[in-house]
């Protein structure tokens, strides 16, 4: 589908979102159904897809789908080291928050999936942020604040999901802080690691 978008011309900033968005969403769903060792075997799938297309490189409509033109030259890094961190920490998220790792998985999902795409088109307050390989990287104060407000939905229909009814409101508020935070202050390329697991430890800390 994202490769379907970005032939039509659709930025990257929305389709390598797009593709973030659903694959974490489809994590949450897995998780909560399967629990690890299905969310281990959809991972894996995942991640089989995206390799493939970052050894078919530069012309493959997958791998433009989601390799950013400001990460050049290190296109490719951009694509695999986020794999990893995502893989990282939804394992981690996981094995230390449980059920709650699904709030991690979807507010990394859906909060940071909106950061990009809004500080793409309407960020007008640009800080500077840590990165990989020398890439200059920024964000935005509006792209952070469209993590949060997300985050804030994302945590709130993840913590319903497990079961979580008293406080809901006020916890997935806290949670979508804790992670907007996160996002804010983290390397370029590393937020899919902090991001879920922040929020899954802050569900597990308000919770337990």
């Amino acid at each position: 589908m994202v490769s379907w978008l970005r032939g039509r011309g659709i930025r990257v900033a929305y389709t390598r979102k797009v593709f973030h968005f659903a694959i974490f969403t489809g994590a949450a769903a897995v998780h909560t159904r399967w629990g690890l060792p299905g969310t281990n075997v959809y991972g894996a799938t995942v991640a089989l897809g995206v390799i493939a297309a970052v050894w078919a490189g530069e012309g493959n409509a997958f791998y433009e789908a989601l390799a950013r033109e400001t990460d050049r030259p290190h296109r490719s890094l951009f694509i695999v080291v986020p794999l990893v961190m995502t893989a990282v920490g939804g394992l981690a998220s996981a094995l230390l928050a449980g059920p709650y790792a699904a709030v991690g998985y979807l507010v990394a999902g859906w909060g940071d999936a909106v950061g990009e795409p809004v500080g793409s088109r309407w960020g007008r307050h640009r800080y500077r942020v840590p990165s990989l390989a020398g890439v200059p990287a920024q964000r935005s104060i509006e792209g952070s604040a469209a993590v949060f407000v997300m985050a804030w939905l994302a945590a709130a229909v993840a913590l319903r999901g497990v079961g979580v009814e008293q406080g809901l409101v006020v916890t997935a508020l806290l949670c979508a802080l804790a992670a907007a935070a996160a996002e804010a202050v983290s390397h370029h390329g590393l937020d899919n690691l902090t991001v879920q697991l922040v929020a899954s430890l802050a569900a597990v800390w308000l919770l337990a």
